[in-house]
């Protein structure tokens, strides 16, 4: 192979080269440009229903007169969720729908729910799901729905659950359940909530 050859090819491959750099440059200034898209149609969306839309009003039965409720101590639990996973080279994102569960595993007593926040990557708040305390009532389980389209929360979401009960009453079970799809292959799985801070309440 003479030094013209060499050079062509060279030239060619160079070509090559700088067509697929900028196709990928230019698919994730795309995916950038639709994710600030629906990240602002989702807080348009948040802003126009406040006070209108209550993730616990599917959940009305499962809820208790909080009157009743008795706390000796409170806990914080954390529970990591995923609105979007990175696959293949780390340039391609699944978005993934999330719910949260909250179960009360006593049979007999209510749980009282202070706090359920959602929290982005960057550990700003994204939304307050509870305006007010609640009880949910023993055996009783509410969810948070976080939809696929929502991607405020990244990739390292996480909620933020505060929970008062009695030195009686069982631990809860809280934990997110995450799923999507990509083409043909589907993805799901579950992240369990991890107690990170627990106080005795004053009599």
């Amino acid at each position: 192979m003479n030094m013209r050859m060499v050079q062509t090819v060279a030239l060619l491959l160079l070509g090559i080269g700088l067509l697929v750099w900028l196709s990928e440059r230019q698919e994730v200034r795309l995916a950038e440009i639709r994710n600030q898209a629906r990240i602002a149609l989702m807080d348009l969306m948040a802003r126009k229903g406040d006070g209108d839309a209550n993730p616990l009003d599917l959940f009305r039965s499962s809820i208790a007169d909080r009157t009743h409720a008795k706390a000796t101590f409170r806990r914080t639990v954390y529970i990591p969720a995923y609105s979007a996973i990175r696959v293949m080279s780390g340039r391609t994102r699944v978005e993934l729908a999330t719910t949260l569960s909250i179960h009360n595993t006593s049979e007999d007593k209510p749980l009282l729910l202070e706090r359920v926040d959602y929290h982005n990557t960057e550990g700003e708040l994204v939304q307050a799901h509870l305006s007010e305390p609640v009880a949910l009532k023993p055996l009783g389980t509410i969810e948070i729905f976080v939809a696929h389209e929502d991607v405020r929360g990244g990739t390292g979401a996480n909620f933020i659950v505060e929970w008062a009960g009695d030195n009686l009453i069982s631990e809860p079970i809280m934990e997110a359940v995450m799923v999507g799809s990509l083409g043909t292959t589907s993805y799901s799985f579950v992240s369990q909530g991890r107690t990170t801070r627990s106080v005795e309440l004053p009599e």
